[in-house]
């Protein structure tokens, strides 16, 4: 890499940086972790994650740190094994992060980054439009300065109304203007909000109206005739010592069998998350390069562990952080290593100015977040592709959103196999697949027979990858198929989309009829 390219990768990692620094403090406190946590996760993900990824490979223009896709996890696991009290529950869950963090080395080592794809788009897009609503539940609260009573995501939603009635005017303000800024930046030419990220220009403006206010210190302000009090508790807490504040795992958790679950979801949930940030990069990547999965799964893992050990939060590659790297024209894996560096100088060189961060400002850029994730626009979107799709996203959002994230996740899951059961499949068709390889000059030809689903999909995918070098071309027939569902052509669709063969083809579904118009839906004789 030449003194350029190096001087391109340090002044991306600063931009990413100062995205970054602001997501990581919010992610970490509503995750019940201490606010340092967040910033020595992202610093971890930078550094080694960085560093491993210049050497292993993997997915070097991806950005790794902790993640707003994580928090209903985290925080639900530090609750539950602190039995109410997360200052209890951080440690125990600490142990989960690092057994879960082995297996996902586990995963990159036995190669396993292609079975997410078992997991149903619509049960991946209502998880995270799930999170999205538990997010807005518990921030909304948090900008409009209220302290709400309810603990659960439907009791919060409902209690909106009235931390709206009862807001305190100075909190509010500084988090309104926050987030006026953030989604005015949507609004402005690319060659201004690509330079200048909204996050600064929200902090911009929010340090000196927290200054002006006095929030440092607890006193009473009179606004249009009411007493509003105003103190510290808006602002960030960073501890006197950084290092005494991170927390260190409690082996003995492990011992907990609710532990165990949130070994799964964190290891599952958190290796899913990242591929599908691993495979957009890959789709926006000037260069078309393809990541190596595995070799990402083993660098996620290495980082993590070494964050469960030192008292940080689980982390994934994130794709608001990873955009925004590409954006700035990150060409290698180092911008992720400086940004990690720039994190480090800002959390133990400045680290006063951090305190001076207003919490309604972290609340908006979250709230921000919570809209992508659920967005109105993503309900629509999956409701073009077909009713049955949207009655899946709904259930698993729903119940994401009621219960929990495991819940959801199993009945997204559960209900897609009941209505393939329903529409005539097989319980055997699940899980095995029929399909005839002709290879002819350049072109592989692969005849499915039978039914192609989200379970069995595998078997396409592996015929595909192990395509002869020779091969430029490669025509997926399904006109000896009996269904194929969404799963399936969303799948072939997003490896048409990536240079890992020449052309894909996808003939033979004008024989099948399918439950909307839609390119992409469920199809069945």
């Amino acid at each position: 890499m030449n003194r350029l390219n190096i001087a391109n990768e340090i002044r991306t990692g600063f931009l990413v940086s100062i995205i970054a620094l602001p997501l990581c403090l919010g992610i970490s406190m509503a995750s019940g972790f201490p606010a340092a946590a967040g910033i020595v996760t992202a610093i971890i993900g930078g550094i080694v994650g960085g560093a491993l990824a210049s050497r292993l490979g993997g997915a070097p223009l991806t950005i790794k740190g902790p993640a707003a896709g994580l928090i209903v996890i985290v925080l639900g696991g530090v609750m539950e094994l602190g039995g109410g009290s997360a200052a209890a529950g951080y440690p125990r869950l600490l142990a989960a992060v690092c057994v879960a963090a082995l297996i996902q080395i586990l995963f990159g080592v036995l190669r396993m980054g292609r079975y997410s794809s078992l997991i149903p788009p619509s049960v991946v897009h209502g998880m995270l439009a799930g999170i999205g609503v538990i997010i807005f539940s518990k921030q909304a609260h948090v900008l409009l300065g209220a302290a709400p009573v309810a603990k659960t995501p439907l009791d919060l939603l409902k209690e909106i109304p009235h931390s709206i009635a009862n807001m305190n005017p100075a909190v509010a303000g500084i988090g309104f203007l926050s987030l006026a800024v953030l989604i005015g930046f949507n609004y402005l030419p690319a060659r201004i909000s690509r330079k200048v990220p909204a996050q600064l220009v929200a902090l911009a403006m929010a340090l000196p109206a927290a200054f002006f206010l006095d929030f440092s210190h607890a006193h009473d302000l009179v606004v249009a005739g009411d007493h509003v009090s105003i103190g510290p508790q808006y602002l960030v807490r960073m501890p006197a010592s950084i290092v005494a504040s991170l927390a260190r795992p409690e082996w003995s958790a492990l011992l907990d069998p609710a532990t165990w679950k949130y070994v799964f979801l964190l290891a599952l949930i958190g290796s899913v998350e990242a591929l599908l940030t691993v495979q957009a990069v890959d789709s926006l990547d000037p260069k078309r390069r393809v990541s190596d999965t595995n070799a990402d799964l083993v660098t996620l893992g290495v980082a993590n562990l070494i964050a469960g050990l030192c008292g940080g939060l689980p982390m994934i590659s994130e794709i608001v952080r990873s955009r925004a790297n590409l954006d700035n024209g990150a060409q290698t894996s180092w911008s992720n290593f400086f940004h990690g560096v720039f994190l480090a100088a800002a959390l133990f060189l400045i680290p006063g100015m951090l305190n001076a961060i207003p919490l309604t400002v972290l609340a908006s850029m979250l709230l921000v977040t919570a809209y992508r994730l659920a967005s109105p626009k993503e309900f629509a979107k999956v409701f073009r592709i077909g009713s049955d799709q949207f009655a899946i996203f709904f259930v698993t959002m729903a119940l994401t959103v009621g219960i929990d994230l495991l819940a959801g996740v199993v009945a997204g899951i559960v209900l897609k196999m009941l209505l393939h059961l329903a529409r005539g499949l097989r319980l055997r068709d699940f899980f095995s697949s029929e399909i005839r390889e002709d290879i002819e000059g350049d072109t592989l030809t692969l005849n499915v027979v039978g039914s192609a689903v989200f379970s069995n999909f595998l078997a396409i995918q592996k015929r595909i990858e192990a395509a002869p070098a020779s091969v430029n071309r490669v025509v997926v027939d399904f006109s000896a198929a009996m269904f194929v569902d969404h799963t399936t052509l969303e799948r072939l669709h997003a490896i048409k989309h990536s240079n890992k063969i020449g052309s894909i083809e996808v003939t033979g579904l004008h024989n099948l009829k399918g439950v909307s118009s839609h390119e992409l839906a469920t199809r069945r004789a």
